[in-house]
């Protein structure tokens, strides 16, 4: 039988645990109950005041006490109380730990917001620089930089097309970058 003393420094009666010497273990349903009847609110009081709502408490106690009940055999009863923390206080540093690793590597968001009105503004104002640029080009360099930047041919494949060397693709699209990059900034 089950004796429940007061302790002087809880408002909720103390387990005699020597009335439970008989049980070696945590596996008698009736052990069980009264420890979960017993710690239940303070572990739940411990996590919340510990670590917040936001990391759900209430869950962590059912997790502490279901692994209390899947090791029952190797738990004895005055040492239920002191595996509960142990193990709800392992769980929420796992979990807390956990979520600092996902914020570590969230992508970070973009400063401009394609839909702000500055955003908007500045890409029109680019694109008419850029298009300005461009037609101001002789028609080799306009010819080699579109065929290039726009549709993505390489300076093989451009050479062929315009029946020159590799080498005069390659210092046509330097000149052009470098004549865009005056009118304009950096591309």
């Amino acid at each position: 039988m089950l004796v429940i003393i007061s302790s002087p420094f809880s408002s909720k009666p103390a387990i005699n645990y020597r009335s439970m010497i008989k049980d070696k273990n945590v596996c008698s349903k009736k052990v069980f109950d009264e420890i979960f009847r017993s710690h239940s609110s303070d572990l739940h009081d411990f996590l919340y005041y510990k670590f917040g709502e936001d990391n759900n408490p209430k869950d962590l106690v059912q997790e502490a006490f279901m692994k209390l009940w899947e090791n029952c055999k190797e738990v004895l009863p005055e040492k239920a109380r002191s595996y509960l923390f142990t193990v709800a206080s392992n769980k929420m540093l796992n979990s807390i730990s956990r979520k600092k690793t996902v914020l570590t590597y969230k992508p970070e968001s973009s400063i401009y917001n394609i839909e702000t009105p500055e955003y908007l503004m500045e890409e029109a104002e680019y694109k008419n620089k850029l298009q300005k640029a461009i037609e101001e080009l002789t028609e080799d360099q306009r010819v080699t930089f579109l065929l290039n930047r726009i549709e993505g041919k390489k300076h093989k494949e451009i050479a062929e097309m315009l029946e020159i060397s590799k080498k005069a693709v390659e210092k046509r699209i330097y000149t052009t970058l470098n004549i865009l990059r005056k009118k304009i900034g950096d591309i």
